[in-house]
């Protein structure tokens, strides 16, 4: 899916009127506008481990004594083998099945006796997900009904991979009836939730994934949020890179996304609030990949940037995992049910992932989300106030360039010209932007590191250079490309592919002053210059 390299939707258009008339106003009309309409607080983050009901040996969750425990996230609910509209556990136990083969319904019941909950995840990568095989409107949203009905769950977790995620015809069913069913419930003064727990890799969701969440929003799903399988990144993960600072990177990819997806659906969001729809799901421990593993001090570095960060949710396959594998289980490289395959000493997974989480599943889905205009004043780039130039249309930027727009800094990730730096596209490879971070208060333009006047002539425009001769130009030091005469250095901004002339860099400006090669102590900038 890509889309067009300029195209403005009619919401930047939008604000970028508003800006105008702020700006003419002194952006007191544009400003009263945004802050009335800023959504409420969000609820608490919450923390909710899946357990695998049908796996042996049985985890017993109802017996939670940590608060780590406490809310749980069971799975998976899928079609039944031979009745397309009939809800099972793992195909294995129908709901009244499962009642009674698993005391389901008693264990549940014991578990919210003890202040803990339950919220039902359906899918999985194994079997069919019912809106795979039941065609039928009124009968799917019956089903889903059933379910929820049944273990009192106000939140509806739709773990959609494999070919349930492909299968399009099936995502417009599955947007369908959790529109309906919202709305119904949400009629009735009853609080639904709905979260898609879609596959990630390090550039973030896949193509079928963005479509899942397009399919929602364009049939009035409110979606509580997206929770992403940080787990198995295969041949996205960089060499050498851990687990932990693989789940971070995809966790900002989505981020992007999403805020993307809700944008192109005409509802403006604020960056934190789509960081609020956003939740992680580890593998602790052995990946099904044998080279990937999470291990503690990946949970321990996810769960710190996920509360700084303030996301939703977090969870994590599974609770059945979440122990040392016992000596009689040899090959830990082979994924077990019931055991990590890491050594984890005393501490647990659910402890560390959880730690801060302090809110609860059914409070955070009496949530509905409020659409929330961005505050104009952030559409506004000023040169005093930026660290780097502001971006222009005309100008090319070579690979490492950093520039301003719209109060974020970006840098190049290759050469570029007239390539909108937030261009709206959902894969981070078809821009060449990378997004570094917003604009800090108090900051100011980077100082250019300069040389001591003599270190270099000063360029003359009447002057023959060859390759390799080197110039000051206002205190700036650049050197020849090529053979020139009469090209000033200054064209270097905006045409760095066209001028004969390139600065040294700041590591290069540093090696001649360690080197004495200047005579005297040059003017050097604490931070990085562009190029």
């Amino acid at each position: 899916m890509s889309t067009a390299t300029h195209r403005l939707s009619f919401w930047r258009l939008v604000m970028a009127a508003v800006v105008a008339i702020a700006v003419a106003a002194g952006g007191l009309f544009a400003y009263q506008a945004w802050a009335s309409t800023q959504a409420d607080p969000a609820p608490d983050p919450w923390f909710a481990a899946y357990v695998d009901v049908t796996a042996t040996p049985s985890y017993e969750f109802e017996a939670a004594t940590k608060d780590s425990g406490k809310e749980v996230m069971l799975s998976f609910i899928v079609a039944a083998t031979a009745e397309n509209c009939t809800p099972t556990w793992g195909t294995a136990y129908t709901m009244d099945e499962a009642a009674v083969s698993l005391d389901l319904d008693r264990r549940i019941a014991r578990l919210q006796q003890q202040g803990g909950d339950v919220a039902v995840s359906f899918g999985g990568l194994l079997n069919n997900e019912l809106s795979t095989t039941c065609t039928d409107p009124a009968e799917l949203v019956a089903a889903y009904d059933s379910v929820l009905e049944r273990y009192a769950s106000t939140t509806i977790d739709l773990d959609i991979e494999g070919a349930n995620l492909s299968d399009t015809a099936a995502g417009e069913r599955r947007a369908a009836a959790m529109a309906t069913l919202q709305q119904a419930r949400r009629s009735a003064g009853d609080d639904l939730a709905v979260w898609l727990t879609l596959p990630a890799a390090t550039f973030g969701l896949t193509e079928d994934g963005t479509t899942a969440v397009a399919q929602m929003l364009d049939a009035g799903v409110d979606i509580a949020g997206v929770n992403i399988m940080t787990m198995n990144f295969g041949q996205s993960l960089a060499e050498g890179e851990t687990s932990g600072a693989a789940s971070i990177r995809s966790l900002q990819e989505t981020h992007r996304q999403l805020g993307i997806l809700y944008d192109n659906a005409g509802i403006e969001l604020t960056d934190a609030t789509i960081w609020t729809k956003l939740g992680a799901t580890p593998m602790i421990g052995q990946n099904d990949i044998a080279a990937e593993v999470f291990t503690m001090k990946d949970a321990a570095a996810l769960n710190e940037f996920a509360l700084e960060k303030g996301t939703g949710r977090m969870s994590m396959w599974s609770l059945n995992r979440d122990i040392t594998c016992g000596p009689n289980y040899a090959d830990t490289e082979r994924v077990s049910d019931s055991c990590s395959g890491v050594a984890q000493g005393d501490l647990f997974f659910a402890d560390v992932l959880a730690d801060g989480f302090e809110g609860h599943v059914a409070s955070s889905a009496k949530t509905i989300t409020t659409e929330e205009p961005v505050n104009p004043d952030g559409f506004v780039d000023d040169p005093a106030t930026s660290p780097y130039a502001i971006w222009q249309e005309d100008a090319s930027y070579l690979a490492g360039t950093k520039v301003v727009w719209h109060r974020n800094v970006y840098q190049a990730k290759w050469w570029t010209r007239d390539e909108l730096p937030d261009n709206p596209v959902l894969n981070s490879w078809e821009t060449p932007w990378t997004l570094v971070g917003p604009v800090l208060e108090g900051e100011t333009p980077v100082e250019v590191p300069t040389l001591p006047s003599g270190t270099y002539p000063s360029w003359d425009g009447t002057a023959v250079y060859e390759e390799g001769d080197r110039v000051l130009f206002s205190g700036v030091p650049y050197e020849a490309k090529w053979w020139t005469q009469g090209d000033s250095p200054a064209a270097f901004s905006s045409d760095p592919d066209g001028t004969p002339w390139v600065p040294l860099t700041t590591e290069e400006i540093k090696a001649l002053v360690s080197s004495g090669e200047t005579g005297q102590a040059a003017n050097l900038a604490t931070a990085e210059t562009d190029g």
